[in-house]
């Protein structure tokens, strides 16, 4: 991870405005890397969604922003449960896995945005899904295999 990736991390947590910027992994360690990068700044009321075909990294990405709080071991796809808590010492981390719905509303009836205000919210497939109803500054990371390597990954991190 460069200098110049960190400060990309720094600029679009500190600032409320449009942003976007590339990071290209190149091994699962890279992507872990970038999600314990990720960790530092999040907290109550940030969410992030991670988008991405399967095996993509989305949730090695979350197991490295885990590993900043020592949760490592504890991540796991909510594929069945739509929604696992993880306990900071600060704050809950809700990792959502919104694949099965149907839409937004099928989310606001079953789930409900009650945790979007009261922990940090990492949801997979959040813009395929829920989209509509996201807030605003949401941060968006679209994660794509390479075609050429099967260990490099290119994440478009962005926020409108």
């Amino acid at each position: 991870m460069t200098e110049k990736d960190i400060k990309n991390i720094q600029e679009l947590f500190n600032f409320n405005k449009s942003f976007e910027f590339e990071f290209i992994s190149n091994n699962e360690e890279d992507t872990k890397k970038l999600g314990k990068e990720f960790a530092k700044y999040i907290s109550i009321g940030k969410i992030i969604t991670l988008n991405g075909e399967l095996g993509s990294g989305k949730t090695v990405f979350l197991m490295g922003l885990a590993s900043y709080f020592n949760l490592e071991n504890e991540v796991c796809s909510p594929t069945f449960t739509i929604v696992n808590e993880y306990n900071t010492k600060d704050f809950p981390i809700y990792h959502f896995d919104v694949y099965r719905l149907k839409n937004s509303d099928e989310f606001l009836e079953g789930v409900g945005t009650d945790y979007f205000y009261n922990g940090a919210c990492i949801i997979e497939w959040g813009d395929e899904v829920i989209e509509d109803i996201l807030p605003k500054d949401t941060i968006h990371i679209n994660i794509t295999k390479s075609d050429t390597n099967p260990t490099v990954r290119t994440f478009r991190i962005w926020r409108k």
